[in-house]
């Protein structure tokens, strides 16, 4: 019977166990999105997860609308990413950059410019931007000249994040990302090779995944859909068949492992009484398949002993948990997460968590 403490394959990684930190926005990088000393001090100290997911990381100026987010589009951006792989894999770990375009999600503010999505739409409620919470734009629909460069910009991001010495890439086709926005059918009114019919809203899912396995390996490129429920404004009508294809199509392009972010109804960010769909995806999906959202120790062994999934990811248990996989192991009380600090750009609430050891050692 497997346990979250087993090796498991993702591709071309082998990962020391089952426990994978999903991606967490923090905003410790630059106002030019350039990675900075004190990430590196992060990850290294959350390298006993099996795998690292990266922070969402913008593939261009026009994709990051996050303020103090990072960035993989620039050398410079390339260069201080390097110090960060350095020091997980120092540590033993392994770490892919997960490639992000926000779409509508992105604020003039931020990037300097009017965000683009599938159509016409605007998110509700308010954006983080530097001088604080402003209203979303609304978005200008990418055109079909536009849509070859998008997934240039994938690609190069991909490459780049192999020059910086991540072990592979995650593509951010969840949460109601630019890619989620083509997905779904109430945020894509597109009449065009791209909207309508799921074939044609899954076409940039397939463009860009083929175009980053191709670049950079299948055997290092995964993906992460959030399949059941709204995700930030962004929804479908007929979840099931659109999901289904899209769980086939990753499978016929070989991909490393899929991640599924699946929120229950009484999910702390973000809840749904849409059933989840992992079951039925597994069932299309032959490859690593990673769940998450709101897993304990007990549900997490329930859905890998079951077959329902091969690893889990843990978002939120990470950031205030560094040794992490030292509890989980030991069934030792979690740290409580700060969401004050969350976003702030210093190392309180950051890299400040004590571990067991250090609980022991004062002790």
């Amino acid at each position: 019977m497997r346990t979250l403490f087993d090796p498991i394959a993702l591709g071309a990684l082998s990962a020391n166990n089952r426990i994978v930190m999903a991606p967490l926005t923090r905003a410790r990088a630059t106002r030019d999105h350039v990675p900075t000393p004190i990430m590196a001090e992060y990850y290294a100290q959350r390298a006993s997860a099996g795998l690292i997911i990266s922070e969402a990381t913008g593939i261009s100026r026009q994709a990051v609308g996050w303020p103090y987010a990072p960035g993989i589009w620039s050398d410079e951006q390339v260069m201080a990413w390097r110090p960060v792989t350095k020091a997980v894999h120092d540590r033993g770990g392994l770490i892919v950059a997960q490639l992000w375009h926000m779409g509508r999600m992105a604020h003039s503010a931020v990037t300097g410019r009017q965000p683009v999505s599938s159509s016409a739409t605007a998110m509700q409620g308010e954006a983080h931007t530097y001088d604080g919470k402003k209203p979303f734009d609304i978005a200008r629909p990418l055109s079909l000249e536009e849509i070859p460069g998008l997934i240039a910009d994938y690609v190069s991001a991909a490459r780049n994040a192999m020059a910086a010495g991540f072990d592979g890439v995650q593509i951010h086709a969840a949460n109601g990302q630019l890619i989620d926005q083509f997905l779904r059918d109430n945020s894509n009114e597109r009449t065009d090779d791209y909207g309508g019919s799921i074939e044609n809203r899954l076409r940039l899912l397939g463009l860009v995944t083929r175009a980053v396995a191709h670049a950079i390996g299948a055997e290092r490129t995964a993906v992460r859909l959030s399949p059941n429920g709204e995700s930030y404004g962004v929804n479908d009508s007929h979840p099931q068949p659109l999901f289904t294809a899209a769980a086939q199509l990753l499978n016929e392009i070989g991909i490393a492992f899929l991640e599924l972010r699946e929120p229950g109804p009484h999910g702390t960010f973000g809840a749904t009484d849409v059933p989840r769909l992992s079951p039925l995806l597994r069932e299309h999906f032959l490859g690593p398949l990673i769940l998450n959202s709101d897993y304990d120790i007990s549900s997490a062994r329930a859905d890998l002993e079951s077959g329902l999934a091969d690893a889990i990811s843990f978002g939120r248990p990470f950031l205030a948990n560094p040794d992490l996989v030292a509890r989980l192991r030991e069934e030792a009380t979690l740290n409580k997460d700060d969401t004050e600090t969350y976003y702030s750009q210093g190392a309180e609430g950051y890299t400040d968590y004590p571990t067991l050891q250090d609980s022991r050692n004062v002790a």
